[in-house]
């Protein structure tokens, strides 16, 4: 996080004194446009913080893919208390569909990203966005969780993003949880892709996915 918000700070102080904003700013000697602009200026770094902390989560949920993917299964063969047959086609599915998700999601969260962060430039209207990237950044990682097991109810990719669509709510509540969890040093790393996994196994299980 130390790096960062280094690199994201660094990256707004050379464009804003590439285009000369400070300068103009000295020149204008307004203690309203000042503050405007240093508003805009924070909330460029946070959603700059956000979409880098976001991309390593990413990698996160790409190295453990195998690990999810058996744990959402699991969990659904306790609920029905029956194990299934170990598959390791089925599992080699469930690895590659996963990466595949949460390349995609990664894609898809760039460009909102990029919007978001035109809009954040907006005075007073952007000081909101650092909000907004928060909400998209965990719908996609609760979108990463939940299809699992819509894959594992052989949903298309097509569906799954229709079917998980209609339920954004569940798919931010789970995303939340699991970014909060962050905070918590070692433990909340170890703990919050397990915790978001099986909860949206359980989740999706009991609304009868089809």
């Amino acid at each position: 996080m130390y790096f960062f918000w280094t690199s994201s700070d660094n990256a707004v102080s050379r464009l804003s004194a590439f285009i000369g904003v400070d300068r103009w700013l000295h020149h204008q000697q307004s203690e309203i446009l000042s503050f405007l602009f240093m508003m805009g200026g924070i909330m460029v770094r946070l959603i700059l913080v956000f979409f880098y902390f976001s991309l390593f989560k990413y990698l996160f949920l790409i190295i453990g893919s195998p690990l999810f993917a058996y744990l959402s299964e699991k969990t659904e063969a306790i609920i029905e208390g029956k194990d299934f047959p170990f598959s390791f086609s089925q599992l080699t599915k469930d690895i590659v569909r996963g990466i595949r998700v949460a390349v995609r999601n990664g894609l898809w969260q760039t460009v909102y990203t990029i919007s978001i962060l035109i809009l954040s430039f907006i005075p007073i209207v952007g000081w909101i966005t650092p909000v907004i990237s928060m909400f998209v950044e965990c719908y996609y990682y609760g979108f990463s969780m939940l299809d699992y097991s819509c894959e594992r109810h052989k949903l298309s990719p097509s569906e799954s993003f229709a079917y998980i669509g209609q339920r954004r709510g569940l798919a931010i509540g789970n995303g939340l949880v699991f970014y909060l969890m962050h905070f918590i040093p070692f433990a909340g790393w170890v703990l919050a892709p397990s915790y978001a996994v099986v909860a949206a196994t359980i989740s999706l299980y009991h609304q009868n996915i089809e």
